[in-house]
């Protein structure tokens, strides 16, 4: 679930080259959520990440908040923490009392709170306009996307955009294990007030915590 999630909600910053491979419709829509939440300072939000098995059958789930300023993010997730300050990740665990440290790779990363909300799709995937739907009570417009690179574990991916604010209200990922990730998020706040300590580890807040460096 951990891998998932840094892989479902990791963001970068902002290019929309025109592709002619891919839906006009789709591709005007997923500028303008990259040009409002490009236009904002910070923003603040809940989220619940549902697993759904092969079999049908919800397996899991998991509810947390993330906060981004600029590419920095933070995310809190189940008794665990991922945040970003652009050059470093710090995922800390609350039970082990543990931080892993890694350098940030903007490349390495297949989708994030960064990317799920501005520019991720421009190189990595076709899109298309399915229809719109209602979601929540919020009428949504409804775009399907299919990775490029053949690699990448998820098969398909689902985004449904509040036709009212031009963000994302929530969304699906198809594993090619046959695994099912639905995401949906609330409590969407604009220019929340964000310290740049909020988006970096402090080791003296945790007393005794267990560095693991990896870099």
């Amino acid at each position: 679930m951990k891998k998932l999630f840094l892989s479902v909600c990791v963001m970068c910053a902002v290019t929309v080259p025109a592709f002619a491979q891919n839906d006009a419709k789709a591709q005007t829509i997923l500028q303008n959520v990259s040009k409002k939440i490009n236009g904002l300072k910070s923003l603040k939000a809940n989220f619940a990440l549902h697993l759904t098995g092969g079999n049908g059958k919800v397996n899991d789930t998991k509810k947390g908040t993330f906060a981004m300023k600029g590419q920095k993010y933070h995310v809190s997730l189940s008794g665990q923490e991922i945040i970003c300050d652009t050059k470093t990740i710090w995922t800390y665990t609350k039970d082990a009392n543990e931080v892993q440290v890694s350098t940030f790779d903007p490349n390495a990363q297949t989708i994030s709170p960064a990317k799920l909300f501005t520019n991720f799709y421009d190189k990595e995937y076709k899109y298309k306009y399915i229809g719109e739907q209602k979601i929540n009570g919020k009428a949504c417009d409804v775009i399907e996307m299919t990775p490029i690179a053949k690699s990448k574990q998820f098969t398909k991916i689902e985004l449904h955009i509040d036709k009212a604010t031009t963000t994302i209200v929530s969304g699906n990922v198809w594993e090619k294990s046959g695994n099912k990730y639905q995401y949906d998020i609330s409590g969407f706040t604009p220019n929340a007030p964000l310290a740049d300590t909020y988006f970096s580890f402090d080791a003296k807040a945790h007393p005794g915590v267990e560095v693991v460096d990896l870099r």
